[in-house]
């Protein structure tokens, strides 16, 4: 099962502030510039400054310990100040250099004086000649005509008084690393549909990671957003008493400021990455030709209609996809990076699963035919704030055999269905999220089925579940006309209704019977919607 996160505020000191007490001061940072401007705005502008003062914290935390480790040596304190000013000692520890006149409690001293802003966009100037991946990435936008700078002193003046440091046993980066992700979030859900732009419900990248495994190898996302796959995906290797550079990782983004976003997000959490050196639309010009990775997760736009498309493209191998929807485009592009024994796990619309219009049909099962497909998942509703679209998760692996020492059950000629509709707890009246347990269970399915080393270090072996799960063959979803809609393959969960059958628990099954209709129905009225604008003149 995946490992349980910290309480917020775990390991505090005495005195300290928790890690609720730094998010409700950052944002209400955030809330300073609320008024003033549209939320993709302040997300630059508040995430910047929470950066900026991150590396001014952690630049000295790190500053006192060398102090520290020079005493300790018996040098003499005259002589300290030289080790202090080596930017080695700082970078090989992971903590960038900023330069003087770039640390925290130099601007907060001058953030009164009617200039911050100018000061602001020279800090991070400096920090960027300073340390090289982190050139290009951080904005300097502070000294604008349209910012106001006295809302923009009092906003320093609330940053001030948060630490990234002191926490406990917890590094300065994993403190701002939880508060950037849960920045992220909010500012995802403050900009509604745009915002799911740079934004994956953080259960559903934890599902994609713990189903695919990515201890060590080349990860790859073709519309990275803001690095949240790559995050969860370091995560998994350090849960896993791995190091940062057991995965390298490889990414691109067509949006600017979501670029900017990643390439400060991987900075912070000590993550290498090439997310080469500036934005680009991946159909247009795809920034890694030569890559193949071991494992790729990927959230791409769902039903993409305006997106670049060449008929002669060579990564159209199963077919060409439809101008007026990318779905198939980006699964054939990732199919395209897999190495030989490479895996993906990629969300998409639900309507991918069974779509037949333009081509969609055949694209689907070449793939089929091609035994490109290991598994299907169905999600449940509402996991998505961003988006009403019911969702699903598609996993491709290159070989589905035994391949050699990993001694995994051979599945050539197979796929593996799971109905997870039914699953997920709602954590408001709009937002459903996945449980620690209900990802171990989706993902412990798909290990037995393919008789993983963790499936076989806790003995799980698979079987077929109905109303759950169902492994088919190849004649079966022939036999289903290639669709690859879960709750077609694992039929109905055997219900037993006794005459003891506690009310609250009816109430709760019959609740869940009707929630899996609603989604039917939704999915319905958004086919029926697209054929009525293919109708429009």
């Amino acid at each position: 099962m995946p490992p349980r996160k910290r309480a917020a505020g775990q390991n505090a000191l005495p005195g300290m502030p928790t890690m609720a007490d730094l998010r409700d001061t950052l944002w209400k940072a955030a809330d300073k510039l609320r008024g003033s401007m549209d939320a993709g705005q302040y997300k630059d502008f508040v995430l910047g400054l929470v950066f900026l003062k991150y590396v001014s914290d952690s630049f000295e935390e790190r500053r006192q310990q060398i102090k520290q480790e020079v005493l300790d040596q018996g040098i003499p304190e005259d002589r300290v100040e030289a080790f202090l000013d080596d930017a080695d000692e700082y970078a090989g520890q992971g903590v960038f250099w900023v330069p003087e006149e770039a640390r925290w409690a130099y601007l907060a001293e001058r953030a009164k004086g009617g200039e911050i802003g100018l000061l602001l966009d020279h800090a991070m100037d400096v920090i960027m000649k300073a340390n090289q991946s982190l050139l290009g990435v951080l904005p300097k936008i502070f000294n604008r005509d349209n910012v106001d700078q006295r809302r923009l002193s009092e906003l320093v003046d609330l940053i001030t008084d948060a630490r990234f440091t002191g926490h406990g046993d917890r590094p300065a980066r994993d403190v701002l690393g939880e508060v950037y992700e849960y920045f992220l979030e909010k500012f995802a859900r403050a900009e509604g549909k745009r915002g799911g732009e740079f934004y994956t419900p953080r259960s559903v990248v934890g599902l994609l990671v713990e189903m695919l495994e990515p201890y060590s190898g080349r990860v790859y996302d073709p519309c990275c957003g803001s690095g949240g796959m790559f995050v969860q995906a370091e995560k998994f290797v350090l849960n896993h008493r791995g190091r940062r550079d057991d995965i390298a990782v490889y990414g691109q983004e067509l949006n600017e400021r979501t670029w900017r976003l990643a390439k400060m997000n991987l900075a912070i959490h000590g993550v290498t990455g090439n997310l080469s050196t500036r934005w680009e639309d991946t159909f247009h010009a795809d920034k890694h030709p030569d890559l193949r990775a071991d494992f790729i997760l990927a959230n791409p736009p769902f039903n993409m209609s305006d997106w670049a498309r060449s008929v002669e493209d060579p990564r159209w191998r199963y077919g060409v996809p439809p101008a007026g929807n990318a779905n198939f485009a980006w699964l054939q592009h990732i199919v395209s990076k897999l190495a030989e024994r490479g895996t993906a796990g990629v969300v998409l619309a639900n309507g991918s699963m069974s779509s037949k219009q333009s081509g969609e049909g055949e694209i689907r099962a070449a793939m089929v035919e091609a035994d490109l497909v290991s598994c299907m998942v169905a999600l449940p509703p509402q996991l998505f704030r961003t988006t009403a679209i019911p969702v699903c998760l598609w996993f491709f692996a290159k070989d589905k055999g035994p391949q050699g020492a990993k001694k995994l059950a051979d599945r050539r000629g197979e796929v593996l269905f799971i109905d997870a509709r039914n699953m997920g707890t709602m954590v408001d009246r709009t937002e459903r999220i996945l449980t620690d347990e209900d990802i171990a269970k989706i993902a412990w399915t798909y290990h037995a089925w393919r008789g993983t080393a963790s499936a076989r270090v806790e003995d799980r072996r698979y079987e077929d579940e109905a109303g759950f799960c169902h492994s088919a063959d190849l004649d079966e979803i022939r036999q289903h006309d290639h669709m690859l809609t879960p709750g077609r393959y694992v039929g109905a969960a055997d219900v037993v209704v006794s005459d003891d059958e506690l009310l609250a628990d009816k109430i709760e099954r019959l609740k869940k019977e009707l929630y899996t209709h609603f989604e039917e129905s939704a999915r319905l009225e958004q086919v029926v919607r697209t054929q009525m604008e293919r109708l429009d003149v």
